[in-house]
Formats: structure tokens, C-alpha cells, sequence
């Protein structure tokens, strides 16, 4: 029976670092704060956690209760994307929010594929803010076919180590579809960043850490020094390097796997050693505290700075950028409180009742 206290270090504390890279360029810092990035890491967190809480399921029962995966997956997700879409979109049809809503938008939002509406017909038709939902389109469709893949592979006894190589084997072919796209078929970064197909690769790379190597569920693996002083630094540099190159191709099609393949070193080196260094920051309570709203946060974030844009407009940007998140603090936490931890506690009851 799957206990359901389960705790992993730091991955609250990098969900709060990616929530404040994503609302500091939402929040007028694009050209500092790469926002990109900080879903990109929300991705690979998402895959790790998500494969780990799978595996961890199979190697206590020798099963895995998929009825009660999807289960705990809409009472996450649904929830509270949906009273913050009906709510914004609501508000922006009444005209309290600047915008208009179009069905077509507005659906394509409430039925998890506005990453392709998007895409191929713009991000106009839904309430301003909203158009960051493109992300969770992505995950729901990773939901939808990752744990087939991973229970048929456990079904052939197919070993860690092969695992992850096949893991690692989809998120180069997915790098050679973006390669297609873009000099293929001239396809821009825009047509890249949100289809499932271009960047589900993403979310695979953290499926790959938890499949073997896991820091929470494998022997440790290599010495702590290398892992502290060659492949932590070794993957920062890289992700910085990352940056550098301002080639739109590169962007668009390279940079998501070097990041990856970079990410890969840090969370194993966050998690395994969550007391050692800058690590302890992401165990400070404050920081483990707005990771758990970090969802809700996702979910309120840009709307939120869209409407105190719209009325406070003579307003100094960073005080815009305070009182944004003030609020956002605010609405997340009311989320969390009131929609969250009781959906939470129907997700305990289905983890511990999982056989």
C-alpha cells in the first residue's frame, strides 16, 4: 500500500525559483528574466515527479491503479484551472478585463489543446493573462500517453538502465522533428515553443532521472565531489551558455535539450544534497511555502499584472511588478486554501486506497 507522505527535497523551492523567473518576465523583465526557461524547468520537474510517484507505486503494489492516477491528476489540475478561467473570462466579458472572449479561444482553453489553437490561429479570443494555460495543455497531453508507455515498459521487464535510454531515445527524435520544422519546413520559435510534439521532450527529460539514477529511490551513484563540483557547475554553465546564443534556429530547436541534458545534473545535485550550500535556500520554509502555491500562482500570475497594468498605468513598473504580486499572493493562497487542500485530501484518500 503507497504511503501518502512522501516528501522530496528542494523541488519546492525550484518550483518557487521558476515561478519568479516566469513572473519577472511577465512582469516587465523579459529581456532579463528568460520566462521560457522557467517553464522549461516546471516541465522537467513535472516528469521527474510525476515518474517518481509512478515507479515508486509499481515497486511497492507490482501495479500501478491508473483509474486512481487520473483521478489524482484532475482533482490537481482541474479544480482550479477552471474557477480561474470561467472567473477571468468572465470578468473580461462583463469588461472588467481589457479583451474579448471568442468561443473558439475560450474552448480550446477548457479543452486542453490551446498550445496548437494558438499556434495556428493566435492568442487573441481569451481573457488577458491566460495565454500561459499553453504550458498545462502540454502537460495534460504528457499525462495522457506517459504512464502507457511507462507501464508497458515495466509490463516487458525492460531494465532501468534500458529505460531511460529509451526515454532519452524519444527526446532525440523529438529534437530531430524540431530540426524538420524549423529548416525543414521554415517553421519560427513561435510555432515551436507550444506544440506538445516540439516540446514534450521537456517534461521527458525529468521522466528519465526518475527511471534510474533517482536521487530519492536509487543508491547514490558517483562521488559527491564530482557531482558537487564538476556536473552541478558543469550543468549551470551550460543552461548560461544557453542564453547566450541568440540564433532563433538554435532557440528553437538545440537549446531545449542542451537544457534538458542540464537540468538533469541540478536536480539530481538539489535533491541529493538539499542541506549543502545555496541548496539550503531551497529548503527555507518561506520557500517550500510558495512553491506549494507556485500551481495557483501559475494559474492568477499574469492575469493578475494585465489588470494593474490597466489600472494603475502612471504607476512606477516595479511597484506594478509588488503590487502584482501581492495580489497574486493573495488569490493563490485562497486557492490553496479553498479549492487545493481539500481536492488535496481526496487525492491522500486515493493514494493510500492505491493496491
Amino acid at each position: 500500500m503507497v504511503k501518502s507522505k512522501f516528501y522530496i527535497p528542494s523541488l519546492d523551492g525550484i518550483r518557487t525559483i521558476a515561478f519568479f523567473i516566469v513572473f519577472l518576465s511577465h512582469a516587465g523583465g523579459e529581456n532579463i528574466f528568460p520566462g521560457a526557461f522557467g517553464v522549461t524547468v516546471f516541465f522537467f520537474l513535472s516528469g521527474y515527479l510525476i515518474t517518481t510517484l509512478l515507479r515508486r507505486e509499481y515497486e511497492q503494489n507490482q501495479f500501478i491503479n491508473l483509474k486512481h492516477f487520473y483521478l489524482r491528476r484532475i482533482l490537481r489540475i482541474l479544480p482550479g484551472f477552471y474557477v480561474i478561467l470561467f472567473l477571468a473570462s468572465i470578468l473580461t466579458w462583463i469588461g472588467v478585463l481589457e479583451g474579448e472572449i471568442q468561443l473558439p479561444a475560450f474552448l480550446s482553453q477548457a479543452l486542453h489543446y490551446y498550445n496548437y489553437y494558438v499556434t495556428f490561429f493566435g492568442g487573441s479570443g481569451v481573457a488577458p493573462g491566460t495565454q500561459v494555460y499553453w504550458s498545462l495543455a502540454v502537460e495534460e497531453h504528457f499525462y495522457c500517453l506517459f504512464p502507457f508507455l511507462y507501464i508497458s515498459l515495466l509490463k516487458m521487464r525492460v531494465s532501468p538502465q534500458r529505460q531511460m535510454l529509451i526515454i532519452w531515445g524519444i527526446c532525440l527524435a523529438i529534437l530531430i522533428w524540431r530540426c524538420v520544422l524549423v529548416f525543414g519546413r521554415g517553421a519560427d520559435e513561435n510555432s515551436i515553443i507550444f506544440l506538445s510534439d516540439t516540446r514534450i521532450d521537456s517534461i521527458l527529460f525529468g521522466c528519465a532521472l526518475a527511471v534510474n539514477g533517482n536521487p530519492v529511490l536509487d543508491a547514490p551513484y558517483g562521488s559527491d565531489r564530482l557531482w558537487k563540483y564538476f556536473v552541478l557547475p558543469a550543468g549551470i554553465t551550460v543552461i548560461i551558455l544557453s542564453f547566450i546564443c541568440d540564433s532563433s534556429e538554435f532557440e528553437s530547436t538545440v537549446r531545449y535539450t542542451i537544457q534538458g541534458i542540464a537540468l538533469h545534473g541540478l536536480f539530481m545535485a538539489a535533491i541529493r544534497f538539499p542541506d549543502w550550500g545555496v541548496f539550503q535556500i531551497l529548503n527555507w520554509n518561506w520557500m517550500r511555502f510558495i512553491g506549494l502555491l507556485s500551481y495557483s500562482l501559475y494559474l492568477v500570475h499574469h492575469t493578475v499584472i494585465k489588470a494593474v497594468y490597466l489600472y494603475l498605468p502612471q504607476v512606477y513598473v516595479v511597484l506594478q511588478g509588488a503590487i502584482s504580486m501581492l495580489i497574486s499572493l493573495i488569490l493563490a493562497y485562497a486557492i490553496y486554501r479553498y479549492i487545493e487542500m481539500p481536492c488535496g485530501k481526496l487525492r491522500k484518500q486515493l493514494s493510500s486506497s492505491s493496491s
